[in-house]
């Protein structure tokens, strides 16, 4: 079984055109932007790719897309799950047909199944599909938190290789790192507590921000990898501005609000995902500019040119 790495993994947003469909070519500029910046792993079709609004056919094609382009220069991570347990392993089974590295699996929402179940449904999904798998613990999107006692039964899988925690809840945090295995991925799933996850022993970040700032973000975990922390910690400061700004509305809104205007992406979104209020997109704009953004995308540029 292939292994998933540490480090840096970046949830790509997914961008649209103005008639409302996949902007491949604008796709194929995000992935490569991260394939420069030396990313560890793309997830593809995770909250900030806006998954419940693509169709099973868009899922197919985006995945297919990005294995095809990517190659072995990265992993690609599909992010799979639903409400419902059958429906799940279904969608497992056909992004491992389409050669993904690994599955980012989410908890199941709106069904709030006891931890009982929660073991259980993780469990089938790793049954039905040998490849490498992370849970994806964020109780703020799905209603339920997976416990830490569950996720260390859940860690004696064989092809359960680690989790995506997005609790915000540190206690917690600590809690899986001291009690899991050191094989056991722990990654950060919200931004501004990469730094801390790092200190405290965790092994890498599936980062939002490292949509706009791939280099940066994975500068930080290589640090904190490296167990240099005052480096790190240096970064993590002059992040956390950009970090906690990814937040400011309902993820993915801050961050291609932020793209559209690097002139990555086209500024579209799908209902009932809508466009940033003003208010906030003049409060955005100056935290970008004032974190300079904007300059480190003209480097960039400038590089690649």
């Amino acid at each position: 079984m292939e292994i998933l790495p540490k480090g840096t993994y970046t949830p790509l947003v997914t961008p649209f055109t103005a008639t409302g469909d996949i902007d491949f070519s604008a796709l194929e500029v995000l992935i490569e932007r991260q394939l420069t910046a030396g990313v560890e792993a793309l997830v593809m079709l995770g909250t900030t790719g806006e998954s419940p609004t693509i169709s099973q056919q868009e899922s197919v094609e985006i995945i297919r897309f990005a294995v095809e382009l990517v190659k072995s220069r990265s992993s690609v991570v599909a992010c799979i799950g639903n409400n419902d347990t059958a429906s799940s392993i279904d969608k497992a089974k056909q992004a491992e047909q389409l050669g993904v590295a690994g599955l980012l699996v989410l908890c199941p929402y709106y069904s709030k199944p006891t931890q009982a179940g929660l073991y259980q449904h993780f469990l089938a999904i790793a049954n039905a599909v040998p490849l490498p798998q992370l849970v994806y613990n964020i109780e703020g999107r799905t209603g339920i938190n997976v416990e830490t006692s569950t996720l260390m039964e859940l860690a004696t899988i064989p092809n359960i290789v680690g989790v995506k925690e997005a609790s915000a809840d540190i206690e917690q945090i600590s809690a899986v790192i001291a009690e899991s295995n050191t094989d056991f991925l722990v990654l950060s799933g919200c931004d501004h507590l990469n730094y801390p996850l790092m200190s405290l022993g965790g092994h890498g970040v599936i980062s939002t921000l490292a949509n706009l700032l791939p280099s940066q973000v994975k500068k930080l975990v290589d640090y904190a990898l490296a167990d240099d922390y005052i480096a790190a910690r240096q970064l993590h400061y002059q992040l956390l501005p950009l970090a906690q700004g990814c937040f400011i509305e309902t993820n993915p809104i801050p961050v291609k609000t932020a793209l559209a205007m690097l002139g990555l992406i086209d500024e579209q979104f799908r209902l009932p995902i809508t466009n940033m209020s003003p208010a906030n997109r003049t409060y955005w704009q100056k935290v970008l500019q004032e974190n300079g953004v904007f300059a480190a995308s003209v480097q960039i540029e400038a590089v690649n040119a």
